[in-house]
């Protein structure tokens, strides 16, 4: 069984393109924005606003994604994966909540830092069909590089490698 991502890592000292070993995939867009230096190189490329930017920032973040993987850079491919799935993510957040708040009421003090509902109930949708067209884009973006079969069977050996 693999291991979660390791969030104990001192990710702002530590170059995972030097120690790939100590990379995790973890679940969904886990680590996103602590891995380096893949953090501070796809982070400017990454835009959801419009749809406009949204293929703007897909289409760089899929190319680096594909540069990545003819490096044999997994961990970069997977970063630039996460990336998209976070464009996608956080489209549909917006689309479906104008104002990105999606559960009505204040974080429990004690469930601070943690995803979830905690017993607050959830705001009325009010669709947001510019944000829902980025959405899509992103969607398309990151399934496309979901199924490339150069990156699965990347994930699949750095999964059997290390975890």
């Amino acid at each position: 069984m693999a291991r979660g991502f390791d969030y104990d890592l001192d990710y702002a000292n530590l170059d995972l393109r030097t120690h790939p070993e100590l990379y995790r995939v973890g679940r969904g867009e886990q680590g996103v924005l602590l891995v380096q230096p893949y953090k501070d190189e796809l982070l400017p490329l990454w835009r959801f606003r419009t749809p406009e930017l949204a293929e703007e920032s897909s289409a760089a973040l899929l190319e680096r994604f594909h540069r990545y993987l003819d490096e044999g850079d997994f961990v970069g491919a997977d970063m630039a994966r996460k990336f998209l799935q976070m464009g996608y993510t956080r489209s549909r957040r917006y689309a479906r909540h104008r104002s990105g708040t999606k559960y009505d009421g204040p974080v429990p003090a004690e469930r601070r830092g943690r995803s979830g509902a905690h017993g607050r109930e959830e705001l009325p949708v009010d669709e947001d069909p510019v944000k829902a067209a980025s959405a899509a884009v992103f969607k398309a973006a990151w399934d496309e590089a979901r199924a490339d079969e150069r990156y699965q069977a990347m994930r699949a050996e750095h999964r059997r490698r290390y975890g």
